[in-house]
């Protein structure tokens, strides 16, 4: 299941009407609506660069098996949609409330997860995306967590008509806004549990993996900084962050591999480690410009 979730984006828990969606009565609108001449990327070159970018998910994940309480006070607030009115800020929050929601099917919380299903049916719709999602079905799913299987098939299958269409659209942008709020609300509510948790060190080493993510995560945000003016503002917002990751170090120590029996069949086992060495004040440094940078997104 790992493998599935390294592949999605903020998406996760959103299911997609299995017909295919009428998008002609559309058309004139978003060409009305198209202010920037954004380049394209090709989907092998999205497609490679979201599968080195981890989902949200899977810091939800983390959080409950290591024993993590619930805590929607990380969350952003389902009624600050009211805030969104741009472009720009409904796809970076659609991801934001994407990964919120994510957060609460994993913990269970069917109640939090009914606002935030409200608030990306909200925003979808408002960015003339939600004809693509059956929000029947989403209820459905994400209101219970032993359909959490089916609910990620579902969305990988019915990602890449929604990105295709975008990139036809010329607003291939709003996908790399989708990702970037997404990853980012899960570096938030993360480095948020770290400092209550700074004896846990599981949490501190997945925070440190991110400084590879966030190379992932810049070369989008590079690729349409010139042509989208708020991605620019947004590129330039990310660079303390990206400073201070650059502290983060990643320490290889190679050990001969060995051949080992594993049920029944011969493996050979990578005994290299990776250690990674982050210190408090530099999780400290991390922590307080994630901060800045949701907080400039959210508000």
């Amino acid at each position: 299941m790992k493998k599935l979730l390294l592949g999605l984006l903020p998406f996760l828990f959103w299911a997609c009407s299995e017909e295919k969606p009428n998008t002609k009565d559309l058309d004139a609108e978003f060409e009305a609506q198209q202010t920037t001449s954004a380049p394209s990327v090709s989907q092998e070159a999205i497609s490679g660069i979201i599968q080195q970018i981890p989902s949200p998910l899977e810091i939800s994940f983390l959080l409950k098996d290591q024993g993590i309480k619930y805590d929607n006070q990380f969350l952003n607030d389902p009624k600050a949609i009211s805030n969104y009115n741009s472009d720009f800020q409904k796809a970076i929050n659609l991801g934001i409330y994407g990964a919120d929601l994510g957060y609460t099917n994993i913990y269970e919380q069917n109640q939090d997860a009914v606002y935030y299903l409200q608030s990306i049916q909200k925003l979808s719709e408002g960015l003339n995306i939600g004809q693509f999602f059956n929000f029947q079905e989403i209820r459905r799913l994400a209101t219970n967590s032993s359909n959490l299987d089916s609910l990620l098939l579902t969305t990988t299958r019915n990602y890449n008509s929604i990105n295709e269409y975008l990139q036809k659209k010329q607003r291939a942008n709003l996908s790399v806004l989708l990702l970037t709020g997404g990853w980012l609300e899960a570096l938030h509510i993360t480095t948020q549990v770290a400092q209550q948790n700074p004896s846990n060190q599981g949490l501190v080493d997945k925070i440190g993996e991110q400084k590879l993510v966030l190379d992932q995560v810049k070369l989008l945000l590079d690729f349409y900084k010139n042509s989208d003016p708020n991605i620019g503002q947004l590129r330039k917002d990310f660079e303390p962050l990206v400073q201070a990751f650059n502290k983060v170090d990643f320490i290889y120590t190679y050990k001969e591999p060995e051949m080992k029996e594993v049920d029944g069949e011969m493996v050979i086992i990578d005994n290299s480690t990776t250690e990674i060495k982050i210190t408090p004040e530099i999780l400290e440094e991390i922590k307080s410009e994630t901060t800045k940078i949701r907080s400039i997104v959210t508000k």
